[in-house]
């Protein structure tokens, strides 16, 4: 294994990543274009981390244009060859290779169907991106680690930025200008007391709310990947029904929590877990243990959270003598139909 993974320098690159996906302005472009059209529903899909960056766009989508979002079943195309009815819609793929065939079917079949088609992408010559009517490359830069960083932080960063001009959120549009400057910035913030907690737990939990569902959803995804734990990822709100009841002091809790309206929420099950004599490791608002750079914007904070999760499972996965440029059982790219 290399003194300096993969992982790590692609992690180290994600400020530099973001800073060229905003300033192209091609997500500002096709935003632009968005907001003179109508949709009745956007269909959102994607696997593993770019199916994470897919739920952060879908939060944004809904609050923002208050636009149904449903998650896509690509083995309904693939599998049962029944292709849903989505004419008049807006199908967003998301995939770092766009490559994998089950995803490039659905979106085939999602334009046959009279839906528009639009591929955030890193690779804009891909399958997914020619079966597109729409292009939204996200600059990431090549990706040799398995474990996707920078193009699952610059996939959300391009969605958001899409929103931002389909939305005319001028907000959102300062808060993604401040991100590259906050993700540098985070990229100095130690969180090993929260990956040394998991030595020797035979599973770990990580929750938030809202806009922090898809991220905290990924970190469970690189625990289990990189580190080989099972980890699983809940809203809090759906952490304090069946799946409570697993959480022990054996089984760590990481809790990202965004200043928005759901943060209350996310205080009060840090509270409750905290107060039942559980190991909770919170980032962000009072209660917060772990080191933060205080609230941004609320959509903006989950993706910048991501950075300090990235670097502490990279380090806990050497110190574990684990490469983790080369899971197990794992490719960089995973074709599925």
């Amino acid at each position: 294994m290399s003194a300096t993974t993969f992982m790590a320098r692609e992690i180290a690159e994600i400020p530099a990543a973001a800073e060229a996906v905003l300033t192209a302005g091609e997500a500002a472009r096709i935003g632009a274009a968005l907001s003179a059209r109508t949709f009745p529903f956007v269909v959102v899909c994607g696997r593993g981390s770019s199916g994470h960056a897919g739920v952060h766009l879908r939060y944004l989508i809904e609050t923002r244009l208050a636009l149904p979002v449903s998650a896509a079943a690509p083995s309904v195309v693939t599998g049962y060859a029944r292709p849903p009815q989505v004419a008049g819609a807006l199908f967003i793929v998301v995939s770092q290779s766009g490559r994998s065939p089950d995803l490039v079917a659905a979106t085939e079949a999602a334009r046959a169907g009279g839906a528009l088609t639009l591929a955030l992408v890193n690779d804009p010559d891909s399958p997914a991106a020619r079966a597109s009517d729409l292009v939204l490359p996200i600059l990431a830069g090549p990706e040799r680690a398995v474990a996707a960083t920078k193009t699952v932080t610059n996939s959300a960063i391009a969605g958001a930025a899409l929103v931002a001009a389909w939305a005319g959120d001028r907000a959102l549009d300062q808060g993604l200008a401040a991100l590259p400057e906050r993700l540098n910035r985070a990229r100095a913030l130690d969180w090993s007391a929260w990956s040394a907690d998991l030595a020797g737990a035979p599973a770990a939990f990580v929750t938030g709310r809202g806009h922090g569902l898809g991220p905290l959803r990924e970190i469970a995804l690189k625990l289990a990947e990189t580190l080989r734990l099972p980890a699983l990822g809940y809203s809090a709100a759906e952490l304090r029904h069946g799946p409570r009841a697993s959480v022990s002091a054996a089984t760590p809790v990481l809790a990202l929590r965004q200043a928005d309206p759901l943060a209350e929420g996310v205080d009060d099950l840090v509270r409750d877990l905290t107060g039942d004599g559980l190991r909770v490791h919170a980032c962000g608002g009072p209660l917060g243990t772990l080191p933060w750079l205080g609230d941004g914007h609320p959509a903006c904070d989950p993706v910048a959270m991501l950075v300090p999760a990235y670097r502490a499972i990279e380090a806990e996965a050497r110190r574990r003598g684990l490469d983790p440029d080369k899971p197990v059982g794992l490719t960089k790219v995973t074709e599925t139909l």
